[in-house]
């Protein structure tokens, strides 16, 4: 079992050799960068697998940044191919994974190496993917943009902020406080703190596009409803597109040619005027388990969700007698689960769940899992 909390952030020191081996070789086209961030369990990597799925020859790079040390969306995205050659094995250079949750209090330490080791091979790449964790503020990556050497060689195509429209339209992220506060009387899954409803509406600032996700799951008035509530927060040119599953044009999502990094500083933030904004305490652990039946199991995170505060859930899933494996997403109330893919020769069957949230206690949810599910720790 393994804890994380979030770190604080500290002013980066910037290299001043930063790229400097490859500025005599320095191309005129820069790389664009397209950010894709948004809110947990938005569909973030659904919308980046449906990218590379579709990529057309495209050499896209991805750098996945998420909460803990289990590497989910990495594994998710591996299996679309990406960070794979063509008989399916394993090749580097393709997906980088930043396991703190938080791109920007880690420029530093990770991330500006990631980025020169892409300059380095900028010859084979055309495009760069950033998923960010579901709890980072992407206004800070995206000045990060701004520093001359990276700036020389990348430039943001553009920030898509995706939205869960379902969890939008339950009220989460509704202006009006006193109707949030009544949900969350009625409902103690929507126990939310207003630093959550900011952050929802920092991302929204940052977006050149919106993704309202998951319409499959919404009527017309709820989506007019969530539809209204982006708009407040974004500038007219901003569009509003409508998805399920993150199926869109590539054309749509690729190639906006928006530079971010040259407006970013325009577009006002919650935190604008903190200079070191400290996150709040979210926590991220990770539990193992053996293998585990699967409804059971959900009806266990089921009751996690109802008496602790978490925000989501993620992991991959041993079931017995399943040659494959699941894969298991939750947030709030509502889980979805499918099996990925078969299981390699030698894989452990082995449970391992990504917990988000706050104040969790790892020893309480671990019994608790084990007394509902009836394994023994």
């Amino acid at each position: 079992m393994r804890v994380a909390r979030r770190p604080r952030h500290h002013p980066p020191i910037i290299p001043s050799r930063f790229f400097r081996e490859i500025h005599t070789t320095m191309q005129t086209a820069k790389i664009p960068v397209t950010i894709v961030t948004g809110f947990l369990g938005s569909g973030k990597t659904t919308l980046l697998r449906h990218i590379l799925g579709n990529a057309e020859g495209r050499r896209i790079a991805v750098i996945v940044n998420e909460f803990g040390e289990l590497g989910i969306d990495g594994e998710i995205l591996r299996g679309c191919g990406i960070g794979c050659d063509d008989e399916g094995n394993e090749r580097e250079g393709a997906l980088y994974e930043l396991a703190n949750g938080c791109v920007c209090c880690t420029v530093q330490e990770e991330f500006l190496p990631v980025m020169q080791q892409l300059a380095a091979r900028r010859d084979q790449i055309d495009a760069v993917l950033i998923e960010t964790s579901g709890l980072a503020l992407p206004k800070p990556l995206v000045q990060a943009f701004q520093w001359p050497d990276i700036a020389n060689i990348f430039t943001v195509d553009a920030v898509v902020t995706v939205v869960d429209g379902p969890a939008a339209a339950s009220g989460q992220f509704a202006e009006d406080v006193a109707a949030v506060d009544a949900l969350r009387r009625a409902d103690p899954n929507l126990d939310h703190e207003s630093p959550l409803h900011e952050l929802f509406e920092d991302q929204l600032s940052a977006a050149d596009l919106v993704v309202l996700n998951k319409t499959d799951l919404m009527d017309a008035a709820a989506q007019a409803q969530v539809e209204a509530l982006i708009r407040a927060e974004i500038p007219a040119e901003v569009k509003i597109v409508t998805a399920t599953e993150g199926r869109l044009p590539l054309a749509l999502l690729l190639g906006q040619g928006r530079a971010a990094e040259t407006t970013i500083d325009a577009r006002q933030s919650h935190h604008d005027h903190e200079e070191d904004h400290d996150h709040d305490e979210f926590d991220s652990l990770v539990i193992e388990l053996p293998a585990v039946d699967r409804d059971r199991l959900t009806a266990a995170l089921a009751g996690l969700v109802e008496a602790h505060t978490i925000y989501r859930i993620k992991g991959f899933v041993a079931v017995p007698g399943k040659p494959m494996r699941l894969l298991v997403q939750g947030v709030g109330r509502r889980f979805d689960a499918h099996f990925d893919r078969r299981r390699k020769e030698g894989e452990a069957q082995v449970t391992r769940l990504v917990f988000i949230g706050e104040d969790l206690d790892p020893g309480a949810l671990r019994d608790a899992l084990n007394a509902s599910i009836a394994i023994a720790a």
